[in-house]
């Protein structure tokens, strides 16, 4: 297990827009940043990220954490995956403690897989560059493929030799662990438990993660060959998975941001190819259909793809498989097909950059009308499959769900009702019938009791599911939260020259107890830390053991507007954003929590007058006496009349 002071080392070093900006394009806004949810399809940038708090949180799907949560929740790290992470981030030197067995285990093949990766890249250059085979088979054909040793360098290819083990051997004079070899993909178990290498031959290509370690490989045959299959790549394991990775991203990234583009092609050599060319915003597929994963994996950077194909069917119909995800993931794609049986790789080395470039920008087409076409050549004449084009293009319109995009759905359904050759109102009420199907199905999953008592506890307000009884209950807990935002906020601040304002609040609500069992258990927890001298913040409490906590934390203190700079410009001298109002706001929530308290108590205690027997009607009175004076007295430390 991680030692406590490591993980301190770490938490002292986070900085979350670094993290989440990763795999999030963030833009600032006020204090705050702001892009779109990467855990759900927005309409409308919704998540939020306060580098002073070190909190994230989507205000459209109700996701929020901190840094840590936020890679085990995107990345599917377990807890100590994403310190393992974030250690080597910042280089940190991680201290272990003890840990159990099935943890261990789990920890110790990961860092093999990645320690078996790295040093068989380095074996495999050695290969390729280092010894007379690898420069007289693989070395010389890559160069009669094009390629130069700088380019060969930058992707870190290599060679695995012809020989049955020559990287086994070296593999297990070096002390790796036999069982775990297999996993790589990098060698194989035969049946009389013999280990041989599984890339005899080939070229290897490197697939590098989002932090550039090598994660796995995919090895290519030298020329033209009936014994196998083309391309062999890593199976699946803890730190290779197919569905959310690309090839080149990581070589890509900057670029793809700089060019606000990327572009999509099948094979390694074509990535290769079109980085030596100058042409830098590329990634492959690896010849699968686009997944949901690699689509947002793009869509960190831009969210204009262009995918570039080979023109034959196989091609054609690789390009259109993944078109919905793309589309209701936001992006605007084009599709731009290889003519004459070549593909990007050999079309760039035929007609050089500047005409592939040229070819590129006058031949993208829009993908919509694409499929559209294709659909209708295979439909021909035939009514049926016709009108299948038409449903199955409307569903596909359907899918552009975006607010801003209206102009642009719109567009498309005019042009396709034209291809299409009917009415273009009945094209539009199709789009919207699927529109509101979807919609239907979603409410009719998320309606339900469990789900409103979740928003409640995300801070949301439901109230077209709530009775009058919920909404009371809700008015109720939002004073609880208030108290417990200025606590987390405010609470280490002074309120004199004796006390901090976290005594204030607790001698004030003394002989108050919260209605809402998970926000009482917050309160109580903060006040142990600080009776214990351990300084309770929003942003030390954020990494408390309790995920329960975490989370009311983390809903109690983000906040989807903020004030904006501009104020303190506009009204000179009057300080609007930058003023100093914490006595004033933790008076304020200690007041009318506790005016909504007193009211609540009067109300019961009229209740208990009106059904009293007459000895005990004299108390009532009493306790209605002292009751109505402290309300007045809170009244006027407001300096207001509360009616209700």
């Amino acid at each position: 297990m991680i030692s406590e002071n490591t993980k301190q080392q770490i938490l002292n070093r986070i900085d979350i827009i670094d993290i989440v900006g990763e795999f999030v394009k963030l833009k600032k806004r006020g204090t705050n940043y702001i892009g779109n949810c990467p855990f759900h399809n927005e309409k409308t940038p919704s998540f939020t990220v306060s580098p002073t708090k070190e909190i994230y949180k989507c205000f459209g799907c109700g996701k929020s954490g901190n840094s840590i949560t936020f890679l085990m929740e995107h990345e599917k790290y377990s807890f100590p995956e994403a310190l393992r992470w974030l250690a080597a981030r910042y280089n940190i030197e991680i201290e272990e403690t003890e840990v159990s067995p099935e943890q261990k285990q789990q920890q110790l093949t990961s860092e093999s897989l990645y320690a078996i990766n790295h040093f068989a890249q380095k074996f495999f250059s050695q290969q390729l560059l280092e010894t007379d085979e690898g420069r007289n088979i693989a070395l010389s054909y890559l160069k009669e493929r094009g390629f130069r040793e700088d380019i060969i360098h930058k992707f870190q290819i290599g060679y695995n030799p012809e020989a049955r083990d020559t990287l086994t051997k070296a593999l297990l004079a070096n002390q790796f662990n036999r069982e775990i070899l297999p996993k790589t993909g990098l060698v194989a178990l035969r049946n009389n438990d013999e280990l041989v290498d599984n890339y005899r031959n080939r070229i290897i290509f490197p697939i590098h993660g989002n932090t550039g370690k090598i994660i796995g490989f995919g090895a290519r045959v030298i020329g033209k060959s009936d014994r196998g299959p083309k391309y062999i790549n890593t199976p699946e394991n803890e730190i290779y998975v197919k569905s959310r990775i690309l090839y080149g991203a990581y070589q890509a990234r900057m670029a793809i941001d700089k060019a606000d583009e990327c572009l999509l092609v099948e094979g390694y050599t074509d990535v290769v190819s079109l980085h030596q060319a100058g042409i830098e915003n590329v990634v492959a597929s690896g010849g699968t259909s686009l997944t949901t994963d690699q689509i947002r994996l793009i869509k960190k950077y831009t969210s204009n793809l262009t995918i570039i194909y080979d023109g034959d069917n196989a091609g054609v119909k690789a390009a259109l498989r993944g078109l919905d995800m793309a589309l209701e993931e936001g992006l605007n794609v084009r599709l731009v097909l290889i003519p004459d049986n070549e593909d990007p790789d050999s079309y760039v080395n035929k007609v050089g950059v500047s005409a592939f470039n040229e070819f590129v920008a006058k031949s993208k087409k829009d993908f919509i009308l694409f499929q559209l076409e294709v659909m209708l050549k295979e439909a021909g004449n035939d009514v049926s499959r016709k009108s299948a084009v038409v449903n199955q293009i409307a569903e596909t319109l359907s899918k552009i769900n975006k607010a801003e995009d209206f102009t642009r759905q719109q567009d498309y359904i005019r042009q396709c009702a034209g291809l299409l050759r009917i009415d273009e109102a009945g094209l539009t009420n199709l789009v919207n019938k699927y529109k509101r199907d979807k919609i239907a199905k979603e409410e009719k999953k998320q309606i339900s009791f469990d789900d409103v008592n979740n928003q409640l506890q995300e801070g949301g307000q439901p109230e077209d599911v709530l009775d009058d009884t919920s909404r009371l209950f809700a008015q109720d807990e939002a004073h609880e939260r208030n108290i417990l935002r200025v606590l987390l906020e405010y609470g280490l601040k002074p309120w004199d020259e004796t006390n901090n304002m976290a005594d204030y609040i607790f001698q004030e609500l003394e002989h108050f107890h919260f209605e809402t069992p998970a926000l009482e258990k917050l309160y109580e927890e903060y006040k142990s830390w600080y009776t214990q001298g351990l300084e309770p913040t929003t942003k030390t409490m954020l990494y408390h053991n309790n995920e329960e906590i975490r989370n009311l934390v983390i809903s109690i203190s983000v906040f989807p507007f903020e004030l904006s700079q501009n104020w303190d410009e506009v009204l000179e001298g009057m300080n609007i954003v930058n003023r100093d109002t914490s006595k004033q706001d933790v008076m304020m929530s200690v007041n009318y929590y506790k005016l909504r308290r007193i009211k609540k108590m009067i109300e019961e205690n009229q209740r208990d007058i009106e059904n009293a027997p007459l000895e005990n009607f004299k108390p009532l009175l009493e306790v209605h006496k002292y009751l109505k004076e402290a309300e007045r007295s809170i009244t006027n430390q407001l300096g207001t009349v509360i009616i209700k």
